[in-house]
């Protein structure tokens, strides 16, 4: 019996030492490599929009601003313990997917729509989304439009290369409507079109829609229609093959999420950190445990986030609150807590 026995014993013996000596799991060989790359540059790439008010744009400064360069500015915090770590490279919707797959950027943080095609062709890994959204039309009031049915023979300027384009197309023929698409390449062609009455409407997702409204030469003289034609998941893009970098972005995306939950805010980080006694809040604030050596960062990364930057319904309300030219009601937006998407998995 002790005979037969010995084989078995002793192949678990060696499968017990090989799998203690190996790697807890697989990496990829570019894991790491762009924390690496990040780290000795000394500041974060993000490609971005320079045109799109209350997302990506620039001020009459010259300094972006916008909800989407603060996502960056929050990565930028989250790897160096300084928001201010960063540079915009303003991109097309041609350039941004080519950018990102030549390790021009770090990551795309550009109003770019998460669909299976882009997840799969074109090397992109898309974190959680920060921004749902959906397609819309916008439409002078002189001209009577008010549903898309009365567009039927018309013209609709429409940025090419982007799910808009596609999206036009699939809805349209699905109705039986007939149109002429006025393609351009870049925004500020595709608005002084629709604006010089060469189309009927402009269609792109709704929050760049009232984002463009606010600079029109006459805003009140335009409607954005009520129809959404499409669901339009907006957020953070890194390249395919590092997931060290996917997770700090991911999990920085997160970080806002929870605080918003937790009450934590830019003013009150410090204090509560200093005096909480919950176990989760302390693990998030690198108190106890060490998630941020998990993901490569010092222990405090996410404090650094939200002191520097805030939590999601400060970068929401200082972009896009009620108090902006570029307000857009949070719906979907809003924390599970409160009907909306938003929900941050446990910090553990």
């Amino acid at each position: 019996m002790f005979k037969k026995l010995f084989p078995i014993v002793a192949m678990l013996m060696v499968l017990t030492l090989v799998f203690s000596a190996a790697p807890a799991f697989a990496q990829d060989s570019g894991y790491g490599s762009t924390l690496a790359t990040v780290q000795d540059r000394g500041y974060v790439i993000c490609g971005g929009n320079a045109s799109v008010p209350g997302f990506g744009f620039l001020d009459e400064a010259g300094n972006y601003q916008g909800f989407d360069i603060d996502f960056c500015k929050a990565v930028a915090a989250a790897v160096f313990g300084d928001a201010e770590a960063y540079e915009i490279r303003p991109l097309s919707s041609q350039e941004r997917f080519s950018a990102l797959q030549s390790g021009e950027i770090d990551v795309l943080i550009r109003n770019t729509t998460w669909t299976l095609t882009r997840d799969t062709e074109v090397g992109a890994n898309f974190v959680h989304t920060t921004f749902y959204d959906g397609q819309g039309f916008i439409v002078r009031k002189a001209d009577g439009i008010n549903t898309l049915e009365d567009m039927d023979g018309g013209t609709v300027c429409v940025q090419t290369g982007t799910t808009t384009e596609a999206n036009l197309a699939d809805t349209f023929a699905a109705r039986g409507i007939s149109y002429e698409p006025v393609v351009y390449e870049d925004v500020e062609t595709g608005w002084t079109t629709y604006e010089e009455g060469r189309c009927d409407s402009y269609t792109t997702d709704k929050s760049g829609l009232v984002a463009r409204q606010t600079l029109l030469a006459v805003p009140e003289d335009h409607m954005i229609l009520d129809e959404t034609i499409s669901k339009e998941p907006l957020g953070p893009v890194v390249r395919h093959g590092d997931d060290q970098w996917f997770d700090i972005v991911q999990w920085t995306v997160f970080a806002t999420f929870f605080a918003e939950e937790h009450g934590i805010t830019s003013e009150n980080a410090a204090d509560i950190m200093a005096s909480t006694t919950n176990p989760r809040e302390m693990s998030f604030f690198g108190a106890e445990g060490d998630l941020g050596v998990k993901l490569g960062l010092s222990n405090d990364w996410a404090y650094n986030v939200i002191s520097q930057v805030g939590n999601y319904a400060e970068i929401y309300n200082r972009n896009l609150g009620p108090d902006t030219a570029t307000y857009i009601p949070r719906g979907l937006n809003s924390l599970y807590t409160e009907g909306g998407l938003l929900y941050a998995p446990p910090f553990r």
